[in-house]
């Protein structure tokens, strides 16, 4: 079904709690033309954290979620992997949920967590019965409120070798990791904060001190740089008064400031050039990476870009799935995605090359069909595809509270809409053959393309 033609209500609407009043205004969030909504509440406390509420009684269940305005772009040169490396401290525990009892008593519970960490926001995210409800937020507010200054050297060296191990299993050991390393200082200059990956650099974590993270923690980790979202079978008012109870005296120092934005308050940065790059790695067959600087998420031309990625990567019917893999057989697979960002994205094609053929020959089969979305039109069919793609891709998500909380903070992070998510659908619907067509001839041209290619270390051949 079109969700043109679907009012889909995920969450049912409430009117405002009369808890006591430490709060700014209260919102609920209501359905535009799209007719999809997420109905919620939306108030903030005198410490400056927002709080989002979606109350759901169809599900037995409620999600928690929290997202900290503390991302890899934050991070100073000679400190970075400092956001991923506080996202594993933060499981490190308190005098009073000491080391190993935060999983623990929310798995009694019934319940499950987990976190992640990328260029713009950590988030830390709990799910389980509704009955476990005060459990999870007097976890989540005891972390906030008492971990920073709990943390000592052990805690660190213990933390620090979790990651470093973590780099080398999961990107420097992992087949085509490497790409993982090296394409963001390809795609963004040395100055722009998304140059270096998100796990920072061995030597980096190495230097990281107690008073390093400490201070990293008391700067980042404040009520007022966090958004709180509460998602399910829930009673708002009572979640209103027990928010407060545990939240509304943890202290503020106030929000950080942006570095990227007090030091570049207008700068998008020089454009990408041209670049080749090519690396080896413990890998059966080559890759070849291509990308491009692209729109921010939610400006003009990245929806755009998203229904283009679409077209040339999504089924078998796709363009570089059809001329590469099925008809030319010069290449295993293909996928092409808009990965959206707040301060810039990079849209990114990889092909992973079929024995004996050469990278060069793949590169420039990918260049060709580039070319043939950058000078006519998609089709009406190719268009109509990729937005029932994209759409039921989102009407799926929203099935799952925990997705529903993650989205919820989401808009609030990055539009300070809680509710944006028709708008967010309308960008897709309204968008035209033509819209993709001028924003992929002013984005996805040849000279403003880096290509990385990975080559096995040792060749096939000679093994």
């Amino acid at each position: 079904m079109r969700l043109s033609t679907l009012v889909l209500v995920v969450a049912i609407g409430v009117a405002p709690s009369t808890a006591p009043a430490a709060e700014s205004t209260t919102t609920a969030g209501s359905a535009d033309s799209t007719g999809m909504k997420i109905p919620f509440e939306k108030y903030t406390l005198s410490s400056g954290l927002v709080v989002i509420v979606s109350a759901d009684s169809t599900v037995p269940e409620v999600a928690v979620n929290i997202s900290y305005a503390v991302g890899s772009r934050v991070e100073r040169p000679g400190r970075t992997g400092f956001a991923h490396l506080f996202e594993h401290l933060m499981f490190m525990g308190t005098k009073r949920a000491p080391t190993k009892a935060f999983d623990a008593w929310m798995e009694q519970a019934g319940g499950r967590n987990n976190a992640w960490t990328a260029e713009d926001r950590t988030d830390y995210f709990d799910t389980a019965p509704a009955t476990a409800l005060p459990l999870l937020l007097w976890l989540e507010a005891d972390r906030m409120r008492n971990l920073g200054h709990l943390i000592d050297k052990d805690k660190l060296d213990l933390q620090r070798a979790v990651v470093r191990n973590e780099r080398r299993q999961s990107i420097e050991n992992r087949p085509y990791g490497v790409v993982e390393l090296e394409l963001p200082g390809l795609v963004w200059p040395g100055f722009h904060p998304y140059h270096h990956p998100i796990i920072g650099s061995h030597t980096d974590l190495d230097a990281a001190s107690v008073d390093d993270v400490r201070e990293f923690f008391d700067t980042y980790y404040d009520p007022s740089n966090a958004s709180l979202v509460i998602a399910g079978d829930v009673d708002p008012a009572r979640v209103r008064a027990e928010v407060e109870r545990l939240f509304g005296s943890i202290p503020s120092r106030g929000k950080p400031a942006d570095p990227w934005r007090a030091a570049h308050p207008s700068a998008k940065g020089a454009a990408t050039t041209a670049e080749h790059r090519t690396v080896s790695d413990n890998v059966e067959l080559s890759k070849v990476v291509i990308a491009w600087r692209s729109p921010p998420h939610f400006m003009a031309g990245d929806a755009e870009l998203d229904l283009a990625a679409s077209v040339l990567s999504s089924g078998k019917a796709s363009r570089l799935y059809k001329s590469l893999v099925y008809e030319r057989k010069i290449a295993q697979d293909v996928t092409a995605t808009q990965q959206s960002r707040q301060l810039g994205s990079q849209f990114v094609v990889e092909i992973t090359v079929r024995p004996s053929v050469d990278p060069a020959v793949v590169e420039r089969a990918v260049f060709d069909q580039i070319g043939k979305i950058c000078s006519e039109s998609v089709s009406p069919e190719e268009l109509t595809r990729a937005k029932n793609e994209y759409e039921m891709a989102f009407v799926e998500r929203l099935q799952r509270v925990e997705e529903r909380a993650s989205l919820l903070n989401m808009y609030q992070a990055e539009t300070g809409d809680p509710g944006y998510v028709g708008a967010d659908l309308a960008r897709y619907q309204h968008t035209t053959s033509d819209d993709i067509l001028g924003v992929a001839k002013k984005i996805l041209t040849p000279d403003s393309a880096v290509v990385l290619t990975v080559v096995p270390k040792t060749p096939v051949g000679a093994r």
